[in-house]
């Protein structure tokens, strides 16, 4: 097992398909985890979410968020993100996210049309200011 440098995590969380699982706490205290479709963009981890889901209703509460990005092949590594979420309600950049997560999940033959069907009022961008990283590789190699 190591630690991952910065350069490896970022590359990590942004190869293939992989998701990222996102953790919030619900008003009532309940955890909420789901996977979702992310980018780095900067600084920050991005993605888009429904403005009445769960997802959104929790981060207007509590704006506290976990993500983990995991390698289920051995010799299994992962990337946990802790950050601070800020909803940002623009649909020309729910558009620009969705696009490239579109490109990244769907290929970039329909990036257009994802970033279109998601470009839309009511489609918030989850923008993650990146607090503490957790990155380890080769677990299973010791």
């Amino acid at each position: 097992m190591r630690n991952m440098t910065e350069e490896e995590w970022r590359a990590f969380v942004l190869e293939g398909t992989r998701t990222g699982k996102v953790a919030v706490v619900r008003p009532d205290g309940r955890p909420h985890v789901t996977p979702v479709w992310i980018t780095l963009d900067g600084d920050d981890l991005a993605f888009t979410t429904y403005h009445k889901g769960v997802k959104a209703r929790a981060l207007r509460e509590n704006p506290h968020i976990a993500i983990c990005v995991e390698d289920d092949d051995p010799p299994f590594s992962f990337v946990s993100i802790e950050g601070e979420a800020t909803l940002v309600d623009d649909p020309a950049e729910s558009r620009r996210i969705a696009t490239i997560v579109g490109g990244r999940y769907m290929g970039a033959g329909r990036a257009e049309e994802f970033g279109a069907r998601n470009g839309v009022p009511g489609e918030y961008v989850v923008r993650v200011a990146i607090k503490k990283v957790v990155a380890q590789a080769d677990l299973a190699d010791w």
